[in-house]
């Protein structure tokens, strides 16, 4: 008996664990002006499953191994994630990902002013939402560099600066797994997400059919809504439908833009595009900072930079002025689910995966390269 409790915590030491029947927040719900963060974790034990690993998601969305070294993803994000290097280095090695370190010129973390020193202090578990979106945007795009711009805290202020310290810096696309329910003040924050030449990518939030969120709302951002990702017996090997937390939701403060078409709200309707998202079908991610190792965290603060990484391969940040890009295109349709919470819509598209366009999941999810 002891021979065999010795070899399952092994295991547990070095399988990425899965999540649990009931995922956390990692950030809770914040002031106004502030942003939340959009992930979610989970830790069932590690001898259940294992968290999608990057091979699962390229083989998922059709994705290349190589490709995108000449752009650089930008992640900001609140607080210093102190081991946010090292524990980025412990994913790459696990599945065979090239090292990206600050030593190698691929990695590089500053604060919102765009400086090494000082880094700004932690906000709370924001740790985590760092961890899984430095993987997952090295998932998408291994061969990209990765910029991580550290804000002061989580208000928009800080938030909005850092963005715009990340264009500075060179960053192609920037990613935003952060955000809050839109109101009157949030036009403010708008011009912060607008860079014409820069791909400005944002979570659709995790709160299912509600008011949108901003920056996801801002008529400049790419919004990304979530799946639920599973392994099939079918031709892609793969089946997504909406993840029941997806946010979406029909803009009350912007004006809806020319590019789209959907007939049932006047506003900008969110999202875009989607991806995986459900934490009870996600990545697995490594982070040592708030947690021991290895969890599956999932939120669409999983979907957005995964989707930025896939920008990157594709090699076009520069004609993502906004989403239009991503109206007309080869796109898994996501046809099933939905994500009715605080509002129930009757089954209408902006809550329900239905063909074509619809409000959680967007134009689709990933099919290779020839949408982006």
């Amino acid at each position: 008996m002891k021979r065999v409790l010795a070899v399952l915590v092994l295991l547990g030491a070095l399988v990425p664990s899965v999540a649990s029947a009931a995922p956390r927040d990692v950030c809770g719900p914040a002031a106004p002006g502030f942003a939340r963060c959009y992930a979610k974790v989970d830790s069932r034990s590690a001898l259940r499953a294992t968290g999608y690993s990057p091979a699962d998601l390229r083989s998922a969305y059709r994705l290349p191994d190589t490709g995108g070294a000449a752009e650089t993803i930008a992640i900001v994000d609140a607080g210093d994630a102190p081991t946010a290097e090292a524990d980025l280095a412990v994913y790459r090695q696990t599945y065979g990902l090239p090292p990206c370190t600050t030593a190698n010129g691929c990695f590089r973390k500053v604060n919102q002013n765009g400086d090494a020193t000082p880094l700004p202090p932690r906000q709370g578990d924001w740790p985590v939402e760092t961890a899984l979106d430095l993987d997952m945007a090295s998932a998408a795009c291994s061969q990209c560099k990765i910029l991580l711009v550290e804000g002061d805290d989580a208000s928009f202020e800080a938030l909005g600066a850092s963005v715009d310290t990340a264009v500075k810096l060179g960053a192609t696309i920037v990613s935003n797994s952060y955000g809050a329910p839109e109101s009157h003040w949030s036009a403010e924050f708008a011009a912060h997400y607008q860079h014409p030449g820069v791909a400005i990518v944002a979570s659709s939030g995790d709160g299912g059919f509600d008011a949108p969120s901003a920056p996801a709302v801002y008529a400049s951002v790419i919004a990304v809504g979530g799946t639920s990702l599973s392994k099939a017996d079918n031709e892609r090997g793969w089946t997504e439908s909406v993840w029941t937390g997806a946010s979406s939701g029909c803009s009350a403060w912007v004006a809806k833009p020319s590019w789209q078409k959907d007939p049932n709200c006047p506003g900008r309707t969110v999202a875009d595009v989607a991806a995986v998202a459900d934490p009870a079908t996600g990545p697995a991610v490594y982070e040592t900072t708030v947690l021991s190792g290895w969890r599956v965290v999932g939120g669409t603060s999983a979907s957005a930079p995964f989707i930025a990484g896939v920008i990157a391969l594709a090699g076009h940040h520069d004609r993502y002025p906004d989403a239009s890009r991503l109206y007309s295109g080869q796109l898994n349709d996501v046809v099933s689910g939905n994500n009715v919470g605080f509002e129930d819509c009757g089954g209408d598209y902006l809550c329900t995966g239905v063909p074509g366009y619809d409000g959680p999941t967007g134009n689709g999810t990933p099919d290779g390269l020839a949408a982006f």
